[in-house]
């Protein structure tokens, strides 16, 4: 079966590093056999978290709609931008109300449970973001996920990528490679049951 992988940046920003992670990140996963869908937040515009706005009009029409894209995934590809060496606002704001789905309808929908998760983080600076991925990391353990070991970060990205989007550096290509390998391969075991 071939794997199911939802690719996401956690930034919406113009010329976004992270964006561009993506990018190749899902050609990298195509290449390796699966079946990726890549998606912007831009997308799917949504309130702070708010319990009050929660108890009053239920979850967001766009949170719904990405707790169901997630669900129909086998795998997450997270492209995570690092803010004060941690989790930007718009990525955790979208992690938190994805996670406070508890129903669909009257089926019980839980988005983040079992699925398994790939991070990558792309930054000018010298550690490429890898400071963040630590928080989100134990944020996506606390919401359910299985978070694979491998993880992709890009330093100096501005000048990190070719003109067509390629990654230049052959070291960060192959810790690219080795994440989409493993993230596919636990995503096929937990298919094979």
């Amino acid at each position: 079966m071939t794997p199911r992988i939802l690719v996401l940046p956690g930034s919406n920003r113009n010329g976004s590093f992270n964006a561009a992670l993506a990018a190749v990140a899902s050609v990298e996963l195509a290449r390796q056999g699966a079946d990726v869908t890549r998606i912007s937040l831009i997308d799917y515009a949504l309130p702070l978290v708010d319990e009050d706005l929660k108890n009053e009009t239920g979850i967001p029409d766009n949170a719904m709609k990405l707790g169901r894209l997630i669900a129909a995934q086998d795998g997450v590809f997270l492209c995570c931008p690092e803010y004060n060496s941690s989790i930007p606002p718009l990525l955790k704001n979208m992690i938190d109300w994805v996670s406070l789905i508890s129903k669909d309808g009257d089926q019980v929908l839980k988005p983040w449970s079992g699925r398994y998760v790939a991070l990558g983080s792309a930054s000018n600076g010298k550690l490429g973001g890898i400071r963040g991925l630590y928080h989100v990391r134990s944020v996506m353990v606390n919401v359910g996920t299985q978070v694979i070991s491998e993880q992709c970060a890009v330093s100096g990205a501005a000048d990190a990528f070719e003109a067509d989007g390629r990654l230049k550096d052959e070291r960060t290509n192959t810790m690219l490679a080795n994440t989409c390998k493993s993230l596919i391969r636990h995503c096929a075991m937990m298919a094979a049951g």
